[in-house]
């Protein structure tokens, strides 16, 4: 199967999928489940990857500053720069993809092999609608969340990194975080956020969906879902930023 045939089937999916649920107490009890599997679960490895390279950015940073004409708090500016512009949103999300992505394409390639969404069709319900739906708008309302907090971990991993090792000073890192605040850079982040978000719930259930096979295909499945999304974050990173900051 060619490319433009999995383009083609991808949108079709999604012209399935954006109608109105059929019973609204099942959709939002499906929604509050997605939350707390896509997003809540996802806290905790994004607050930890968040601090510690932010720590890791912050010091590489004044490592490589390491001209005494040049302050200090520039440490801190390039530090939340490099946090907002990048780190947050494109690589936070990468690693969404791999955690998220490849449970969203195992657990309905699940169903799809063992033959539970053909039974949701045999009863009337769109299958495509009840499965993706949810998961689109848990990861569209809750990445934002996620990646404010992981800017947020980010630039005060770099405060207690240069904190503990002496390289900079806190106050003069602060100085630099506070230093040519410009609003836009948030709305560009979380813009991107939005649009990988999107990525992330609904190219891996494409692949899950129309997975063909058994366990086995499903693993594979998972993975080039992994792969393709990972894939359609750095293009659609690229566009946006061409967009948007040039």
């Amino acid at each position: 199967m060619n490319y433009l045939e999995h383009v083609g089937k991808y949108f079709l999916m999604l012209g399935r999928v954006f109608k109105k649920p059929q019973k609204t107490k099942v959709f939002y009890a499906a929604l509050l489940k997605e939350i707390e599997d896509l997003g809540l679960k996802s806290l905790g490895i994004i607050m930890f990857i968040s601090f510690f390279i932010g720590g890791v950015i912050a010091l590489q940073t004044a490592l490589n500053l390491d001209n005494p004409f040049i302050p200090d708090s520039l440490v801190g500016f390039a530090a939340k720069r490099s946090i907002i512009l990048e780190f947050a949103p494109t690589f936070c999300s990468i690693i969404l993809a791999g955690k998220v992505g490849s449970y969203i394409t195992s657990s309905i390639g699940t169903m799809r092999v063992t033959e539970q969404i053909d039974a949701l069709e045999v009863m009337g319900i769109n299958s495509l609608n009840h499965l993706v739906l949810p998961k689109i708008l848990a990861t569209i309302f809750f990445y934002p969340f996620l990646i404010s907090l992981g800017m947020f971990l980010g630039i005060f991993g770099g405060w207690v990194a240069g904190v503990l090792s002496g390289l900079f000073s806190g106050v003069e890192y602060i100085e630099g975080v506070q230093l040519e605040f410009n609003p836009f850079l948030l709305f560009y982040a979380i813009l991107k956020t939005l649009v990988f978000a999107f990525l992330i719930a609904t190219v891996p259930s494409y692949h899950g969906y129309y997975v063909k096979g058994g366990s086995i295909a499903v693993g594979k499945a998972s993975t080039q879902s992994v792969v393709w999304t990972t894939i359609l974050i750095v293009i659609t990173n690229y566009f946006l930023t061409q967009m948007l900051l040039t």
